[in-house]
């Protein structure tokens, strides 16, 4: 009941007034003025060119960005390569450091053997030349006291008859074992 109410009194006001006093007549007027309008100026044209050209530079700058992200990515690639590069450089360096120092220790151990080698040699020679030495000392001095000895016994026996005989008997001797 209110419904059918307030439509006749909606019937009746738009009745009682003029079709251009609605208001909603003045919009529907200034809305297709200004669609209008909207065309006559070409607006749509002029913003479709401007989304175009918007378009155009994003993809561009899209474009940019995709070669940039390649390229970087290239280099990327390029220096993990020369990174792994010098890595592997770095462990043949070790290696080669390592093998040197290795074959550098054998040889000094060799150098160290040979050289505690030749002076054990010395060392020996030096102890037999001492013992060698010793005993020419040794000798030298049984040869000097029985040279001495000798020389004692044979003053006393040589004195006399004793002495005479046997000094005949030498020579004697002598003449047999020259012939």
């Amino acid at each position: 009941m209110f419904i059918s109410a307030a439509m006749a009194a909606t019937e009746g006001a738009a009745n009682s007034e003029g079709f251009f006093e609605d208001p909603t007549v003045w919009v529907g007027v200034a809305f297709l003025l200004f669609i209008a309008l909207i065309i006559y100026l070409k607006l749509p044209g002029k913003i479709t060119a401007q989304l175009d050209t918007r378009a155009e530079r994003i993809s561009s700058e899209l474009e940019e960005a995709k070669r940039l992200r390649e390229e970087a990515q290239s280099l990327y690639a390029e220096y993990q390569r020369k990174a792994e590069d010098a890595l592997k450089e770095a462990d043949r360096i070790v290696e080669h450091a390592r093998e040197e120092a290795e074959r550098v220790g054998v040889k000094a151990k060799a150098e160290l053997e040979a050289s505690l080698e030749r002076r054990r040699l010395q060392a020996e020679q030096k102890i037999a030349q001492a013992e060698q030495q010793a005993m020419d000392e040794v000798r030298a001095r049984a040869v000097n006291i029985a040279i001495a000895a000798a020389t004692s016994i044979l003053k006393d026996d040589m004195q006399g008859e004793k002495g005479t005989a046997l000094i005949d008997r030498s020579i004697e001797d002598l003449g047999k074992h020259l012939h």
